[in-house]
């Protein structure tokens, strides 16, 4: 599931910023990808996507400055499927 959620995550990014080559482990504020406006964007984009909720104690800007920060996130937040 990782995979598809980092994948998921690059692609909403690279739709809003086609020139962004980035990795998962690459600082989107510091490449100047991220302002104010499109970190809630952000927010609003995983919370809708991955079906969780984002609470005041997880929005720290180190939970979304990389892809595998987010898919990290999303991971914790994430109802495991019952086994069996």
């Amino acid at each position: 599931m990782a995979e598809n959620t980092a994948e998921k995550i690059t692609s909403f990014i690279r739709e809003r910023f086609p020139e962004a080559d980035i990795t998962e482990t690459e600082d989107i504020f510091s490449l100047g990808y991220i302002n104010s406006l499109f970190a809630m964007e952000l927010v609003m984009y995983i919370e809708k996507t991955f079906g969780i909720t984002i609470g005041n104690e997880d929005l720290r800007i180190d939970n979304f400055r990389t892809v595998a920060a987010m898919t990290g996130l999303v991971a914790r937040h994430v109802t495991p499927a019952p086994v069996g």
